[in-house]
């Protein structure tokens, strides 16, 4: 059995290869879910899109693909425990809180990992995370990863079986780029409404709902995106030009922010929404990928 095989899930449809990194075998940092860490997708065997956060070894947090978060700015009983003591990072395991700083989610933490039982057939792989209570708090996840053509769609369902009310938030950092070209005047991001960003970085360009680069970045850039809340489906789309290559997310769920960061190599389209589960109840929600050629 190759190392790649070790390492990582494959799925495959008659025109996407995916690969999914086994819980903590390519990632085991404190940020991002462990589940369905994907780093590698390719369309009909000739068009790639995953790269890492960071193309220098040691630097950034980890991230590679698609790589999801919970709790980035809303860390679950973090403010109720004292250092050394535990707190639940949904998706990733018990963290342990150093000292009375405030929780940061680029820090790293010590990882206690969530037991997780994996199954899987030729275009579908589950995800089943169990459920251990920290201090009332106590989730079951099933993160479901399907292909089918073009699309890949993945299902979360998240059942609160603790005493305490489960408020965070969770968004997917799409790590992408097109046959690894550069950030730059050849790449247009677009938008169902017109943008209207806080802030304009200064690599950007930015006319009613669409987003260009004036030239390859030499840092990261970031910006929050308003006019969303007037769309019934949200959806974004990355097109490369030169190769006529994109890709298009859709959020089947309501939607609480939208932001875009990258760099030199990678923009990173970035869709939250809210997770608010009482005892005993249950929130589910989907995230479509289609990848196509124009």
């Amino acid at each position: 059995m190759s190392n790649t095989e070790n390492t990582h899930i494959n799925l495959e449809s008659n025109r996407l290869s995916i690969q999914i990194a086994h819980p903590g075998s390519v990632y085991n940092g404190s940020r991002f879910d462990w589940t369905g860490f994907i780093t590698k997708i390719v369309l009909d065997n000739k068009y790639s899109f995953c790269v890492p956060e960071s193309e220098i070894p040691g630097q950034g947090s980890g991230g590679f693909g698609l790589c999801n978060e919970f709790g980035i700015s809303t860390p679950i009983g973090y403010d109720e425990i004292k250092p050394q003591e535990k707190f639940p990072k949904l998706g990733t395991g018990l963290l342990t809180r150093p000292d009375e700083s405030d929780y940061f989610f680029f820090d790293k933490y010590e990882v206690d990992p969530f037991p997780v039982r994996i199954s899987k057939d030729f275009d579908t792989v589950v995800f089943n995370v169990e459920p251990v209570d920290c201090n009332g708090y106590a989730v079951k996840m099933t993160k479901t990863i399907s292909v089918k053509d073009n699309v890949l769609t993945i299902d979360y369902r998240l059942e609160n079986v603790g005493s305490k009310p489960i408020k965070t938030e969770e968004y997917c950092h799409n790590f992408f780029s097109v046959n690894n070209n550069r950030i730059g005047s050849g790449y247009v991001l677009k938008f169902p409404y017109d943008v209207n960003p806080k802030e304009t970085p200064d690599v950007m360009t930015i006319k009613g709902n669409e987003i260009r680069w004036n030239s390859v970045p030499k840092e990261d850039f970031y910006c929050q995106t308003e006019g969303f809340k007037a769309v019934q489906q949200h959806y974004w789309e990355l097109l490369y030009e030169p190769e006529r290559t994109g890709i298009r997310e859709y959020s089947e769920f309501e939607i609480s922010k939208v932001a875009v960061w990258g760099t030199t190599h990678v923009v990173s389209p970035e869709v939250f929404i809210n997770v608010d589960i009482a005892p005993g109840a249950t929130q589910e929600w989907r995230r479509k990928y289609e990848f196509f050629t124009f």
